[in-house]
C-alpha cells in the first residue's frame, strides 16, 4: 500500500500481490469446522433446568392467549355496540 501524498489516502498498487481467496471446498470445509466448534461449546439443560424453561414457556403462552383472547371479546363487544346486532332490521 503507498500513501497518496495529495490527499492522504492509502491506496494499494497493482504491482502488489493478493492473497489467493480458498476454493469453494475448502470453503465449506473450514465451515463445517467451524460449526463442530461451536457445537461442542453448547451446554445441555439437566433435567430440572429444562422442567423450569418449559413451564416457564407454558406459563407465557397461556398469559398471551389469555390476551388475546380478551382483546378479541373487547373487539366483539366495541363492534356490536358501533354497528349493531347482525340480523336485526331496524325502522319501518
Amino acid at each position: 500500500m503507498v500513501q497518496d501524498g495529495s490527499k492522504g489516502e492509502v491506496v494499494t498498487t497493482s504491482d502488489a500481490p493478493r492473497e489467493k481467496k480458498p476454493g469453494a471446498f475448502s470453503r465449506m470445509a473450514l465451515f463445517i469446522r467451524q460449526v463442530f466448534a461451536e457445537l461442542r461449546k453448547v451446554v445441555t439443560p439437566t433435567r430440572q433446568e429444562l422442567l423450569k424453561y418449559t413451564a416457564v414457556v407454558l406459563g407465557f403462552v397461556v398469559v398471551m392467549m389469555a390476551l388475546v383472547y380478551g382483546l378479541d371479546v373487547l373487539f366483539v363487544w366495541v363492534t356490536t355496540v358501533v354497528f349493531g346486532t347482525p340480523g336485526t332490521v331496524t325502522g319501518g
